[in-house]
């Protein structure tokens, strides 16, 4: 199916407010019913809380604070004189605050957000806090509520600033509506310039997050101003449930790889459980950028982030259509409205409101209507736009120019001392005029060149609804344009289009006029602003319940590892080494240059393993009682070069096709290892394996995948796509796999697996936890077992080492298939001398990471530096 033609809401979301909510309450007994914890509390984390404070003092030394202290009075706007504090609502993100407090009918709110610049010299934090606890909305909004509190949170000036006028809206906000920098920078200044600003700011929200976090909040964090605070707050509070909503467009990987700090913005976004977009355009994006710039890897439940999996999806925002509806019942609009029909009797009205900002295509709209008077100058004296620009939060000299020329030149050619074709407001509406001008429309054209939620074309279809019905032209570059989908929709950079639609808009019959406006206002009127925020929570809630399925890997208790392992009379360790993924190799490669932290690599032959790597290998071989293996994928040839020195060190190559026991020398006693021995009936030919089959397909892939290549082992074959494009590699990688699965290996002795941008084809029974089962059978006296591992290929080897049932504290060993097939007459069971708490298989990688090993790390280092601590290495602390 093509991706483009995804639909803007998703099947199921076009129910109605009432609907959605019984589905959370559903949900929210399921979860308690499975013991799940929930607080009944939603964590709302805003840029901005949505009231703004002034302290009523005057300027210069303050007095002392009075003791004991009096009561602090709030001014909600109505004139109380003697208010220590005045707090009234925040201008703007009307949607999204509505959406918010709408939850306060089915759950208790917390909204953080930064107070803004205080109107006073000397502003109180304490004093506000407690402000905001007194602060209610007005009466006469029925929306507002009781079950809403507001943290604030406290920035310095200097970070505050760099924060939002910097990095915000210097860097992100042009970079995500695609403009990049050198097109609209008024000067040379580094796109890092404020990073540490914007860091600053993202850290100090997490922390105010993890202060008044309880167990079973759910966290919703808003916009791109916050992209860091997921992974902080997952780094504060573990097992929190934490979502983000990106309300802007989010860009094409190829414009958001400009971004120096690309990474640590993704990283910062997939600490999320859930990222969820205003459109699935916009979330195809995203998932496309975290594959394409981090070389993350999806799944069907999302991106896999090393170990933590992000599901990604879109939710619309609506405007609150009841408030709207509301609005437009006012008094004062009637008067309004009939004098702007006085007015331009016998006219037909279009009308425009946009920020006066490059994105929002005035210039490229005024260009449109002038291309309508010249296609269509039957127009000419019968229609005028009325445009309003209200002040961009960065003004632009230049655009306000160009715009003023540009409606000084239209007027200039086709008006006259009766007619002005176009009226250009540059101010800020009041509410009455605003719905009266809506309201008295023939046509609203609302054309931005790139946009996340424009509410007005939604405000613009329920102000039709008590007078003509008029339709509007919508730009396909917004993030409602699939939600209005009977819109007439156009490219605003198609000058000719755009002048066509209007034509047709404004010719439109009475009849097709009704049929639009009836589907358009069932859509605004359906997912309204409030309804978007009761889906919010409801997937959210299924985040929550798909967490606390997949069971959380707790940290490897040091101290418990230490005093198991010294208990101990014979100890087995199993270290993976494999080059899939270099920056989580268990053994720490680095490049030969020395450098202490590996890149991601291309080829094996560009890494080798560190000193400390080293080190600790050769520390825990040297004692007598440890059996010390390291189980790969790799050949033979590539463990000998790497580790071959290593005497003391047993070998597993191909996963277990070849063994080097510990202690072999080359037939001159040299230190060395000799040629590894292959096992009877593990060569891929062997037995008709079908090797020359699947070396056909492998070959085939490579030669349609630029980048890849074919590695031939003595007992797999295994294609890389590493170096391919990562989707299009991916792509080939499941064709590849359903032709072996369906075609090849129900006929012949293999299996294929999936790893780290390769795919493999092995033997049945020739993998690392056959081999395990095979190492510890033959050493059933050992009374600790260490296992680490950060591959899919691991899981075998974690799964052998699950040896005892529930309550059991013994446990007896059958004879494993790699026994069985080299001596059939060695058969018999052994009973472990291993006990339950002794058995350490660890998984590298988050704790959320699906995994059947008992504990993590979260990095290879860690794996190192306490294998150090066992054999009593003073710089282990170091390295933590």
């Amino acid at each position: 199916m093509d991706s483009f033609a995804e639909p803007y809401t998703r099947l199921g979301d076009d129910i109605s407010l009432d609907e959605v909510r019984a589905q959370v309450r559903a949900l929210e007994a399921d979860h308690r019913a499975a013991g799940i914890p929930l607080s009944g509390r939603v964590l709302h984390v805003c840029h901005y809380l949505p009231v703004t404070a002034t302290l009523n003092r005057a300027s210069g030394v303050l007095s002392p604070p009075a003791t004991p202290p009096v009561a602090i009075k709030v001014n909600g706007g109505d004139g109380d004189g003697d208010a220590v504090w005045t707090l009234v609502p925040r201008y703007g993100h009307a949607a999204m605050i509505s959406g918010i407090r709408s939850l306060a009918a089915t759950h208790e709110q917390l909204i953080i957000g930064w107070t803004g610049d205080i109107q006073a010299a000397t502003p109180n934090a304490q004093g506000e806090q407690d402000a905001l606890s007194t602060y209610q909305p007005k009466e006469s909004d029925p929306d507002d509520d009781r079950k809403t509190t507001y943290v604030p949170v406290w920035l310095d000036d200097g970070v505050a600033h760099g924060h939002y006028d910097g990095y915000c809206k210097q860097t992100l906000w042009p970079l995500f509506h695609y403009l990049l920098w050198q097109d609209i920078a008024s000067e040379d200044v580094s796109q890092d310039a404020h990073y540490a600003a914007y860091a600053a700011a993202n850290k100090a929200f997490a922390e105010r997050i993890a202060a008044v976090y309880q167990p079973g909040d759910l966290i919703w964090v808003h916009d791109y101003h916050l992209l860091l605070v997921p992974k902080l707050v997952r780094e504060l509070v573990p097992d929190s449930v934490i979502g983000l909503f990106v309300h802007t467009p989010f860009p094409s990987s190829e414009v958001f790889r400009c971004l120096p700090r690309r990474k640590e913005i993704l990283d910062g976004m997939v600490g999320a459980d859930l990222v969820c977009f205003q459109t699935y355009s916009y979330s195809r994006h995203f998932t496309s950028t975290c594959i394409r710039v981090c070389g993350y890897e999806t799944t069907p439940r999302g991106i896999d982030a090393e170990g933590h999996v992000t599901a990604v999806t879109h939710c619309p925002v609506g405007v609150d259509a009841e408030r709207v509806g509301r609005d437009i019942l006012r008094p004062g609009i009637t008067p309004k409205l009939e004098a702007l029909r006085a007015l331009y009797e016998g006219k037909k009205i279009i009308v425009g409101r946009d920020k006066l900002d490059v994105v929002k295509g005035v210039l490229q709209k005024l260009q449109a209507f002038q291309k309508l008077l010249q296609t269509y100058p039957e127009w000419i004296g019968n229609v005028v736009l009325i445009q309003v620009t209200s002040p961009s939060l960065t003004d632009s000299p230049k655009l306000e120019r160009q715009v003023s020329e540009l409606v000084a030149n239209i007027n200039g050619e086709f008006g006259s001392l009766d007619f002005v074709p176009v009226h250009h407001y540059h101010q800020t509406l009041k509410k009455d005029e605003f719905y009266a001008l809506l309201s008295v429309a023939d046509l609203a054209v609302i054309t931005p060149l790139r946009d996340g939620m424009n509410t007005t074309s939604m405000e613009f279809v329920i102000a039709q609804g008590k007078t003509k019905k008029s339709p509007v032209v919508l730009s396909e570059f917004m993030g409602i344009s699939k939600h209005m989908e009977k819109a007439l929709m156009v490219n605003p950079w198609n000058l000719g289009d755009v002048a066509a639609a209007i034509n047709t808009g404004l010719l439109m019959s009475e009849s097709e006029k009704l049929a639009r406006h009836v589907q358009l206002h069932k859509v605004v009127t359906t997912h309204t602003s409030h309804t978007w925020a009761a889906v919010l929570v409801k997937m959210l809630l299924g985040q929550l319940g798909g967490k606390e399925t997949a069971r959380r890997t707790p940290y490897i208790p040091r101290d418990v590892l230490e005093s198991r392992y010294h208990a101990a009379k014979k100890r087995l360790f199993f270290f993976d080494y494999d080059v899939r993924s270099p920056s989580f190799l268990l053994l720490h490669l680095i490049p030969r240059t020395g450098a202490p932290l590996a890149p991601i690599v291309k080829t094996p032959s560009m890494a080798v393993p560190s000193a400390a790597a080293l080190k600790a290998l050769e520390r825990l071989s040297a004692d007598p009682r440890n059996v010390v293996y390291i189980i790969s994928g790799r050949d033979g040839g590539f463990l000998e070069q790497h580790l071959g020195h290593l005497k003391n060190v047993g070998f597993s190559a191909e996963h277990g096709g070849f063994m080097r026991p510990p202690g072999s020398a080359d037939k001159n006693g040299g230190g060395r290892v000799g040629e590894f021995d292959g096992e009877a009936g593990y060569e891929l030919d062997g037995g008709g394996g079908g090797g020359r089959e699947v070396l056909i397909a492998g070959c085939a892939r490579q030669q349609r995948t630029t980048g890849s290549h074919v590695e031939m082992k003595k007992s797999s074959i295994t294609w890389h796509y590493r170096g391919s494009d990562p989707e299009w590699g991916l792509f080939q990688c499941r064709q590849c796999q359903d032709l072996l699965e369906n075609n090849l290996a129900h006929k012949r002795p293999i299996e294929v697996l999936v790893g780290k941008k390769n795919l493999e084809v092995r033997p049945i029974a020739v993998n690392k936890g056959e081999i395990v089962k095979r190492l510890l059978y033959q050493n059933p006296d050992a009374e600790f077992i260490f296992c680490a591992g950060d591959d899919k290929t691991d899981e075998d080897m974690f799964r052998a080492l699950i040896l005892f049932g529930t309550g059991a504290t013994k446990a007896t060993m059958e004879a494993p298939l790699s026994v069985t097939l080299l001596d059939a007459d060695t058969t018999a069971p052994v009973e472990l001398a291993i006990k339950p708490d002794c058995v350490f298989t660890t998984a590298v990688g988050h704790s959320s990471k699906r995994t059947l090993a008992s504990w993590h790390v979260t990095a290879p280092q860690e794996i190192i530096d306490h294998m150090l601590g066992l054999v009593g290495d003073a710089d282990a602390q170091s390295h933590l």
